[in-house]
């Protein structure tokens, strides 16, 4: 790799502030903020809005859409194929 090119590279704490949850992981974003980890060390903090524990797709709370509904209103509008 050449050197002065790539940004820096190291560990950063994210936070999901609705959820209440942090990890720490290595990224390239930083930031001003700092939180105190687990580990007594501090680390940079970036806050996000969803993460895994809070998004509908991985908590099962994710609506179920009514497509046949969709599917008749469709063929309402435009009429039947054949």
């Amino acid at each position: 790799m050449r050197k002065g090119i790539h940004p820096a590279y190291g560990p950063v704490v994210f936070r999901d502030r609705a959820a209440g949850y942090a990890f720490l992981t290595r990224s390239t974003m930083t930031s001003e903020r700092t939180i105190e980890w687990e580990d007594g060390a501090t680390y940079p903090v970036v806050d996000v809005e969803i993460s895994n524990v809070s998004h509908p797709f991985y908590t099962g709370t994710a609506r179920v859409l009514d497509t046949a509904g969709r599917v008749e209103r469709f063929e309402r509008r435009y009429g039947k194929k054949g």
